[in-house]
């Protein structure tokens, strides 16, 4: 999946080996209203935005999968109104009349319901793995040591290593390394894209898979900002405790946001690239060294949103 400032473009490659890209504009409200010039709320609208296309373009995938769609061309743009929706795209339209297939009138089997039952339980599972279990451990270690100092420590410890641990552990997953393979992609395409290289296999291919503004930077953000803003409240009893973790969520993720933008304003100060030098350490994990197919649905998908930003400047 690329985003650009107006526009989104999510490429896959079928069953068949040809690519379908799917595009469509980005939420104006959130991306072009006031709303994304205001300090830290950006932050919260942009990571809701940003797990809402994310979940959609997995979606987008499972369903041309599942489909077994065909393609009249290798890089056929088809029309995926019924994943994301209605008329989003343009181009070639799929052949035949698979159920949910891009193009066909049958809804998708992962939309509506389902989308939404996924993002709620992986929500769920990860706000109480990431945010609730440290919390619990570190009142068992509270309770043995009678040492709130230790319990904090215990908490950030336990809270990092699941993040880490969880990230490390899924990566042996056939299915998850390859998905790590097209983040891959997507770095060195947008590596490539923003040193004025050519967007060709040959030109992508020697830049490096990590990026400062990835996705993997701010949730490691987000962890080590969540022991900071969670230290105040070593001293509340164990319900008030677990509740205030899930309500501040929303303003560790704002913090986080902030953050992100600023080192990467100031990518090139030595002090910048030492503190974010575990955001990028931890990127060798969720990435991996793509190979040249990959990297043509990367580059695919980045022409796209290229070729509908270029499209709508020109209007």
């Amino acid at each position: 999946m690329m985003r650009g400032s107006k526009a989104v473009a999510v490429a896959v490659r079928d069953p068949q080996g040809q690519i379908v890209i799917h595009s469509e504009p980005l939420n104006k409200h959130v991306y072009g209203g006031p709303i994304a010039r205001w300090p830290f709320l950006r932050g919260l609208t942009m990571l809701w935005d940003s797990l809402v296309l994310g979940m959609r373009s997995l979606m987008f995938s499972a369903d041309v999968a599942a489909s077994g769609i065909s393609t009249t061309t290798p890089t056929a743009q088809v029309v995926a109104g019924p994943i994301l929706g209605a008329g989003a795209a343009t181009g070639e339209a799929t052949s035949g009349e698979n159920p949910g297939a891009p193009g066909s009138s049958k809804p998708s089997a992962f939309e509506g319901p389902v989308m939404w039952g996924v993002m709620l339980v992986s929500l769920a599972f990860g706000i109480g793995l990431f945010f609730l279990t440290p919390k619990l451990l570190a009142q068992l270690v509270q309770h043995w040591t009678r040492s709130i100092v230790w319990a904090l420590v215990a908490e950030g410890v336990v809270r990092l290593g699941l993040f880490v641990g969880y990230i490390w552990l899924i990566g042996f997953m056939p299915d998850i390394r390859r998905v790590f393979g097209y983040h891959g992609a997507e770095h060195k395409t947008i590596n490539a894209y923003e040193a004025g290289v050519p967007l060709t296999v040959e030109g992508v291919r020697p830049f490096t898979t990590a990026h400062p503004r990835c996705g993997t930077a701010f949730l490691l953000t987000v962890v080590v900002l969540s022991i900071l803003v969670f230290a105040p409240l070593a001293k509340l009893p164990l319900a008030w405790g677990l509740a205030a973790r899930v309500l501040l969520i929303p303003l560790i993720a704002m913090l986080g946001y902030e953050f992100i933008r600023f080192s990467a304003r100031h990518i090139n100060h030595p002090l910048m690239r030492a503190i974010i030098a575990p955001n990028l350490a931890l990127q060798s994990l969720t990435t991996r060294p793509p190979d040249d197919d990959m990297l043509q649905v990367a580059i695919a998908a980045l022409n796209r949103v290229l070729e509908i930003e270029g499209s709508l400047a020109a209007d």
